[in-house]
């Protein structure tokens, strides 16, 4: 039980470490790592890449934002299996659909609870 638990910890340490590094190093903003972190989600999802790095660290490597790719592109997968080519479009937003809800409900309460403070 304690060595999955260090395989998740090294394997989310290792992905929130590569946008650490991206921040430090690079003149990139938040919000294009963010992107570039779901977009190699998607594209190690569909050569087969993710899916072992998933097996191996499990929630370390469904948690950060490259599993919002891995959903999404898994989403697409079955999408496409079940329907075929109305699948592609909407197969992504059914298969992440609690966590863009999610999001949503918190960033709003977030909103109401909190005051702005101008700079």
């Amino acid at each position: 039980m304690f060595s999955e638990y260090l395989y998740v910890f090294i394997t989310g340490g290792v992905i929130c470490s590569i946008g650490q590094v991206l921040i430090d190093k690079t003149k990139l903003t938040p919000a294009r790592i963010l992107v570039i972190f779901v977009v190699l989600g998607v594209i190690f999802t569909a050569t087969g890449i993710y899916k072992p790095i998933v097996d191996f660290g499990k929630a370390g490597a469904t948690v950060p934002i490259s599993g919002f790719g891995y959903s999404l592109a898994n989403g697409v997968i079955e999408g496409v299996k079940e329907k075929g080519f109305m699948g592609i479009f909407t197969g992504g937003v059914t298969a992440t659909s609690a966590g863009i809800t999610a999001a949503i409900v918190f960033g709003y309460i977030g909103a109401l609870v909190s005051k702005p403070k101008l700079k």
